[in-house]
């Protein structure tokens, strides 16, 4: 059996400012998490409000996470998103493999 972890919600920019630094660091950031060791999946998507993007991301494990978490903290992504509200629910799903 295996838990994997999966990471669904909305982040969500309240100004220009905000989401002109978001609309210009996604890309590298998904580029970085998709190549994570352990990233399952990454997708980041507008909504109809254009301030707000719905985010879903699954991880194999806990361990995967963890370390995305790490990166996370001390990658560039991070520190200029700083202050943007994230509305994240973190979810684990126990599964058997085959």
């Amino acid at each position: 059996m295996q838990t994997s972890m999966r990471v669904r919600g909305q982040l969500v920019c309240r100004t220009p400012e905000e989401l002109a630094t978001v609309l210009e660091a996604l890309p590298l950031h998904a580029e970085l998490t998709r190549k994570e060791p352990g990233c399952v999946s990454f997708e980041v998507s507008r909504t109809e409000d254009p301030y707000v993007f719905d985010v879903d991301e699954v991880f194999v494990d806990a361990s995967a996470y963890e370390l995305h978490r790490q990166r996370l903290a001390a990658s560039e992504w991070g520190r200029r998103t700083a202050g943007v509200e994230r509305r994240y629910a973190v979810e684990e799903s126990t599964h058997t493999d085959g």
